[in-house]
């Protein structure tokens, strides 16, 4: 039995494909930023940790999985700059400069656009032609986001306690969302297809064994 391969016809998105390019990216990256809102408000508040556990995650990695480097990067740092400006994106309906800024979160968040965007730098090197490869991809993006939380996170836990309070609580549920993530990205590729067009690739893009 071979590996499970992801199938598509052409690469990762070229929005000049698009008849308009510019609507169709711009267009894709407030969907995407909405999507990345939307996902934050299924959060679960922890005993250990001020950190919670959130849908952010499952939702950054396939935005850069779909988009690719730079408008998946884009559409989550358009989603901060919606949360900083007052907008209520971040998990629990929060928002603001003091919450980002202020808050053992900020990391992660900033992480999040790190992680989107080294996701579809990998995914358009042909790492999401595999199911493995495309979770691998998304692995990577995963510790790129617990890097960066993990250094704001040791201001208020100190380092001795960011594994506990800041990683391990959340590597079984990151596991999940990444499988699911990785199941799901031929789907998102048809939604991709819809906004750019049948020239942005997609396709049959079923994994096949």
């Amino acid at each position: 039995m071979s590996m499970m391969r992801m199938e598509r016809t052409r690469p990762l998105i070229s929005p000049m494909d698009s008849a308009y390019p510019w609507v169709a990216s711009i267009f894709a990256v407030i969907v995407a930023s909405a999507f990345v809102a939307l996902s934050a408000q299924a959060y679960m508040e922890l005993r250990v940790g001020p950190v919670p556990i959130t849908g952010q995650t499952f939702s950054v990695l396939l935005v850069g999985a779909t988009l690719g480097s730079r408008l998946g990067g884009a559409a989550v740092l358009l989603y901060l700059v919606e949360g900083i400006a007052g907008i209520p994106v971040f998990s629990g309906g929060n928002a603001g400069w003091a919450y980002f800024s202020g808050g053992a979160t900020g990391g992660y968040l900033v992480g999040f656009v790190l992680g989107a965007y080294v996701t579809g730098w990998l995914c358009e090197r042909g790492w999401d032609r595999h199911v493995l490869l495309t979770a691998l991809a998304m692995v990577v993006g995963n510790v790129a986001i617990y890097i960066c939380g993990a250094v704001r996170l040791a201001d208020f836990v100190g380092w001795s306690h960011v594994w506990a309070a800041g990683v391990q609580p959340f590597l079984a549920g990151a596991a999940a969302k990444i499988a699911l993530a990785s199941g799901v990205l031929p789907g998102a590729w048809k939604v991709r297809e819809w906004i750019f067009g049948p020239t942005a690739g997609g396709g049959d893009a079923a994994p096949r064994m």
